[in-house]
């Protein structure tokens, strides 16, 4: 009899090859769950912790982390009543008005976001609001590109777990903002592509407040043995509906109070 724990592990490593293969030949695959069911939270983060273990063994370093599931919306439409998050690199961030090429992130799709940069760690106390702010150094705004290893999006809570929370690439404003010049539940956003208004939302759509996201993520981190640390960028949560980008494509952010950022995906 096949010991469960056994095989418990490796349908998490046989889910984690499958999303690096997916990466390595730029064809996104079947979903994992098949693997590691819909539903189990620490099977889920384990596939995303291999697979983060194996990029930063290549050189890669970590510099953030990215949180998703912030919309009623999208937790109503995934079953789920809780965000998730993944882990940035260095190779992930693109400057201001930089070219990202288009074959670097499967299946892209960008968000507008707050993100902040931490001065202080968020690994000891209670981790509430008030340490939070305050260990916030300023916010920027921010482009998220989501990418899914994952054919077609077919994803359920699990599969973009385990898939790092889609992360795929971001860029980050340069107008620096400290939370004592603005709010970031305030804030209202508008996102076009090559001009055209797609997206559009407030602070209030992510958790209430971005910074509740981050309180959240904080606590999640720790529990999880990781907690955030001064210098990390936290993407805090999208502040309006996702949406595709093709080659060519020029995408421009605003926030009310942090100005602009811009990127370009190359053919």
């Amino acid at each position: 009899m096949t010991d469960p724990s056994t095989s418990a592990a490796a349908a998490v490593a046989g889910a984690a090859q499958q999303l690096r293969r997916a990466t390595v030949s730029g064809t996104p695959g079947a979903p994992v769950r098949g693997l590691i069911g819909r539903d189990d939270l620490e099977a889920a983060y384990a596939v995303q912790r291999i697979n983060i273990e194996a990029r930063t063994a290549a050189g890669a370093v970590v510099v953030g982390r990215k949180i998703g599931l912030t919309s009623p919306a999208v937790q109503a439409q995934l079953g789920v009543d809780q965000p998730d998050f993944g882990v940035l690199l260095d190779d992930m961030a693109f400057e201001d008005d930089g070219v990202i090429a288009f074959t670097s992130v499967l299946q892209p799709r960008v968000e507008a976001e707050v993100a902040f940069v931490l001065k202080d760690d968020l690994a000891e106390g209670d981790l509430d609001d008030t340490q939070v702010r305050a260990a916030i150094d300023y916010a920027v705004a921010a482009i998220e590109i989501c990418g899914s290893r994952v054919a077609d999006w077919d994803i359920c809570f699990s599969d973009t777990v385990a898939d790092n929370a889609s992360a795929g690439a971001y860029v980050l404003g340069t107008e620096r903002k400290t939370l004592a010049e603005f709010s970031p539940a305030a804030v209202t956003m508008s996102m076009s592509i090559n001009g055209e208004e797609v997206s559009t939302g407030n602070g209030a759509a992510c958790l209430g407040d971005p910074v509740n996201a981050v309180v959240w993520l904080a606590r999640q981190a720790r529990a999880l043995g990781d907690p955030l640390r001064a210098g990390q960028v936290i993407l805090s949560g999208a502040l309006g509906p996702m949406r595709a980008v093709r080659p060519g494509a020029t995408v421009t952010v605003t926030i009310s109070g942090l100005g602009s950022v811009s990127a370009t995906f190359s053919g």
